[in-house]
């Protein structure tokens, strides 16, 4: 290559104005902004964040950057950490999943500490967000198949992505942010346990520890420190070490391999990791989540409402549920430990579970997997009747598509019959305003009173007229 992947992604970042932005661009990052503290508030009291939160109140430190509605200020990597968890707690943040999953809004954390610390404005954090959608979704494009087919965890993408959002706000020059993504790079590949099996805190946490390694990252680069150029493509680089990559003559180079579901040819897509940048934006082609709960859930939970809902079912009238899902996602979603789930972090991973809190509930909401949800005796007379059987058919057509369907049988005979292809927030149905102003006063209603979440939203799609400093004052609880 005549440059490397680092210095061309570099370039790009560095060179990107806030003015070359399109509009409707700009109005989809304060949307995403929206939907992301709202989650952040829906996660206030949530007991991983408050354990971090004391912490770093115990070891204390200079007042660089704050939390998402906390009063508290602390060192910017340490409240980049907190605010990304923040976002993430729930699992009810973005998604966007083609050869790998993610969610972008991870990162934004990286952008507001990083701005927070220089003083720098809330237009050059839109930016900083853009760049964050743009890379953080092209890496789930770059791998064929993607690091989550080879039991890696897609936190390991969010490694690149982290030093980039917040070196664009710091300032970095083209060879401080090579550095800094040869820094970060590194360091985190993240392996694919956290998601897997029986969950823990960490299911929400690796990624937010990506990011605010990205923070420490950017600042050592804009201090002169050095990192791996070629943590791509390099000798025993991200993709050398991958496997699919050919690292002497930097070409792709096949490989018959054994992933998560069978034996395919891994290898790399170097054109769709940096042709075309600024062509379009890849933050138009994001989903947002209807539900707070594992993405590839989400048409499952809407073919098993709508059977519930328009036909007036109730869970006592189940006989048994049978549900056809690819077979990535039957691997995740029906561990045999999802069935009886002991923490949040498992039971919004558990397909059966958040079937059976729908059959009973009629609907899925953060409450759904409260401690007092999670021992509901209607919920396991459902669960055990709940049965996963993986589709060849199916995982052809995904990621294009997330095709579920559900038959639902009750004790007196009858079927029913549901088939979905995608599920609401997708950018092909995606979420309305209406849409966005419900979650968010579902999410913010036990923190802010009507007046002040209006307020909020109102600084929120105005935000381009503050610095970081004022726009993450005017979140305050």
């Amino acid at each position: 290559m005549e440059k490397s992947i680092a210095r061309q992604i570099a370039e790009f970042a560095v060179n990107l104005k806030y003015e070359d932005l399109p509009k409707e661009v700009v109005y989809e990052v304060k949307r995403y902004l929206y939907d992301s503290i709202g989650c952040a508030y829906g996660s206030f009291k949530t007991k991983d964040v408050n354990i971090i939160r004391d912490i770093y109140l115990e070891m204390g430190g200079k007042e660089e950057a704050s939390l998402i509605g906390f009063p508290d200020k602390m060192p910017a990597v340490n409240a980049t950490l907190i605010n990304s968890l923040m976002i993430r707690a729930l699992d009810f943040n973005d998604i966007y999943w083609k050869e790998d999953p993610s969610h972008p809004s991870d990162i934004i954390p990286a952008a507001l500490s990083a701005a927070e610390l220089v003083n720098a404005s809330m237009e050059d954090v839109i930016t900083a967000i853009v760049l964050a959608y743009e890379f953080e979704q092209r890496l789930c494009l770059f791998g064929k198949p993607g690091i989550r087919e080879r039991k890696w965890h897609h936190a390991t993408l969010t490694q690149f992505v982290s030093p980039i959002v917040a070196g664009k706000v710091l300032g970095l020059t083209v060879d401080q942010m090579v550095n800094a993504i040869g820094i970060n790079g590194s360091h985190n590949h993240t392996i694919g346990c956290p998601t897997a099996g029986k969950l823990t805190m960490m299911k929400n946490t690796v990624d937010p520890m990506a990011v605010q390694s990205g923070v420490f990252a950017a600042l050592m680069a804009k201090r002169g420190y050095s990192g791996t150029e070629k943590v791509f493509e390099g000798k025993e680089g991200f993709m050398d070490a991958f496997i699919g990559w050919n690292a002497k003559e930097e070409k792709a180079n096949p490989t018959e391999m054994k992933g998560r579901d069978g034996v395919s040819s891994w290898s790399w897509d170097v054109d769709a990791l940096v042709k075309g940048l600024g062509e379009s934006y890849k933050i138009l082609d994001c989903g947002m989540k209807a539900f707070p709960t594992e993405a590839l859930t989400h048409t499952h939970i809407s073919c098993v409402l709508n059977a519930m809902t328009k036909n007036n079912l109730s869970y006592t009238d189940i006989e048994e549920v049978k549900v056809t899902a690819f077979a990535q996602a039957y691997d995740i979603l029906f561990d045999p430990a999802k069935y009886r789930p002991e923490s949040r972090e498992t039971a919004d991973h558990s397909l059966p579970y958040c079937l059976a809190a729908a059959i009973v509930d009629k609907k899925i909401t953060t409450h759904s997997f409260d401690e007092e949800k999670l021992n509901d005796p209607r919920i396991f007379e459902v669960i055990d009747k709940i049965k996963g059987e993986p589709s060849i058919e199916f995982e052809k057509m995904f990621p294009a598509k997330q095709p579920s369907k559900v038959v639902v049988k009750t004790k007196d005979g009858k079927e029913y019959s549901e088939y979905m292809e995608y599920p609401k927030g997708d950018p092909r149905e995606p979420m309305t305003m209406h849409d966005l102003d419900n979650k968010f006063e579902g999410l913010s209603s036990d923190l802010l009173s009507k007046e002040r979440q209006a307020e909020v939203k109102e600084t929120i799609f105005n935000c381009e007229k503050y610095s970081a400093k004022e726009f993450m004052q005017k979140l305050v609880v």
